[in-house]
């Protein structure tokens, strides 16, 4: 880790007000450069760049921080009347500004300015540089795909020049156009930077790795690979540690049961001299006491033994991870080889149509209509803004969808509540039984959703798609990895691979699509042409 630090952690804990404790007496630092935050989901990532940020404060121990601190909200394009100068960051300036120019000569305007008075230019210039051409910030963030809102907001961060700045997986929604400015963004960083991200590419750009787990942090040094090459050969280390401990136990025990077998054959052979009084009555008593007290020191000490070797098993067990995963369990909605389940025609007319349990990729760069066209295909939903150049129709009743930004969800009420909504009739103790499987349990299903963290909104979101009533011919999945741990990934994969209804996905992430086992991939263009990819 670099020498200085920018960010240290003194006997942190954090308690939410129902009782949970995702931060408990964490203590740690990051250095003056990129460090990669990992750690499987709901484990307190979010929760803890809140925590350096100054937008929760802890139960207990203190944050100290060496200079300004932004943070990038994972979240943040879930307003979408947000307007670019607020996603930037750069509102107040570019407001008082306007105000100046309008006449007014309130001193306050002046000192909100300072020396910003091009604010506006360089905000624009900087988008442009990004890839992002706008012709001004008052565009709305409703305007911008989910990709582009995260690459502005990045351009943000990088205007205001924090000391430390925090992103929370700044690639989700990213094509791999921007996914590689955003690396050389990152590269060129100056400043300490503490990334959250399940993205590897950008892990391995990282100088130091973090992993936040089991409300405890640890700092590796080096990028994913090295800590992640650390881990594993840890993780080795205690196999071989509790291989051997259980091999001692085990040894241990038998000596104890070959010892007891001795001490029994010695007691039986005492009682035995004394029926015979092959010695006197005062010599047998003197050779009992003394072979009790014998016995008892030796049985003592194998006792100790056993017990000592069954700590050294316990200590080995502890060493060796063994994460809960999701386990998703899809239903069969029943959809025949032969029927039609859905028509997607692009610009130039070309119609590609989807027949029985195909699946299907849709990928193409940021801001082409992919969301858009998904959601045509969602009876009665408003598609958003479209220009016709693509159009799609489903031929089935029952549509699921995850959306981008899991929006579907009511922010105010329980996980509990939620899923209730989506699946009326369905008893109460056999929702919470499913949403166990899907790592929401106990209190965590009486939480409101929007105090959930990312990967746990995840999880509840991909609840009230899968519990419905009833089950959807045709599921569409936009950027499903989002806010998913590695882990996670794994587990959605091999649902998804048993999964027999429809399916359409949009994704970036190539490692995610190509285990799917697609039936076939297609491109939507600039210009609303759809072809499909060879």
């Amino acid at each position: 880790m670099s020498v200085t630090p920018s960010v240290v952690l003194h006997d942190v804990t954090f308690a939410w007000p129902d009782g949970q404790t995702p931060i408990a007496h964490v203590s740690g630092a990051f250095g003056r450069g990129r460090t990669g935050l990992v750690g499987l989901n709901g484990v307190g990532k979010s929760t803890l760049l809140r925590l350096i940020a100054g937008e929760l404060a802890p139960s207990s121990g203190r944050i100290t921080t060496t200079g300004s601190v932004v943070r990038l909200k994972q979240r943040l394009a879930a307003d979408p009347s947000l307007t670019l100068a607020e996603l930037l960051g750069v509102h107040d300036t570019v407001a008082a500004i306007r105000a100046v120019e309008s006449g007014r000569t309130e001193p306050e305007l002046f000192d909100r300015i300072g020396t910003d008075w091009d604010i506006e230019e360089r905000s624009l210039a900087a988008l442009a540089s990004a890839g992002l051409e706008v012709a001004s910030l008052d565009r709305t963030v409703g305007t911008l795909s989910g990709g582009e809102a995260m690459l502005a907001a990045v351009v943000g961060v990088t205007l205001r020049r924090p000391d430390v700045a925090l992103l929370d997986e700044p690639t989700n929604d990213l094509d791999a156009d921007a996914r590689e400015r955003l690396s050389d963004v990152v590269r060129s960083w100056r400043g300490a930077l503490v990334v959250v991200s399940h993205d590897i590419a950008l892990l391995e750009l990282m100088d130091d790795t973090a992993e936040l787990r089991a409300g405890s942090l640890a700092v590796y040094g080096g990028s994913f690979s090295a800590y992640r090459a650390q881990v594993d050969g840890e993780q080795q280390a205690a196999e071989r540690m509790l291989r051997a401990a259980e091999k001692t136990l085990a040894v241990e025990k038998r000596q104890r049961i070959e010892a007891e077998e001795r001490i029994a054959h010695s007691e039986r052979k005492g009682r035995k001299d004394a029926v015979n009084r092959r010695f006197v009555k005062a010599a047998i008593n003197d050779r009992r006491n003394s072979a009790e007290k014998a016995q008892g020191a030796k049985r003592g000490m194998l006792d100790d033994k056993v017990a000592s070797a069954r700590e050294a098993v316990a200590d080995a067990e502890s060493r060796i991870r063994d994460d809960d995963r999701i386990v998703i369990d899809l239903p069969d909605p029943g959809v025949p080889a032969g029927r039609r389940i859905a028509r997607l025609v692009g610009g130039d007319g070309r119609e590609f149509v989807l027949q029985g349990p195909e699946r299907v990729a849709l990928t193409g760069p940021n801001g082409v209509g992919k969301t858009t066209l998904l959601r045509q295909l969602v009876p009665n939903a408003d598609p958003g803004l479209t220009d016709g150049r693509a159009h799609a129709e489903a031929f089935v009743d029952h549509v699921g969808m995850l959306t981008q930004r899991l929006d579907a969800l009511d922010d105010e009420a329980s996980v509990l509540t939620n899923i209730e909504r989506a699946a009326p009739g369905t008893p109460t103790a056999e929702l919470r039984n499913q949403l166990a499987r899907l790592l929401l349990r106990g209190a965590m299903v009486g939480r409101t959703v929007g105090s959930l963290s990312g990967g746990e909104r995840f999880r509840a979101a991909l609840a009230q798609l899968l519990l419905a009533t009833p089950p959807a011919q045709l599921l569409l999945l936009d950027e499903p990895t989002n806010n998913l741990d590695l882990p996670s990934i794994d587990q959605l994969v091999d649902a998804l691979g048993a999964y027999r209804g429809a399916l359409i996905v949009v994704s970036h992430d190539r490692a995610f699509l190509d285990r799917l086992g697609l039936t076939a991939e297609l491109r939507l263009d600039r210009g609303g042409v759809l072809t499909e990819a060879r």
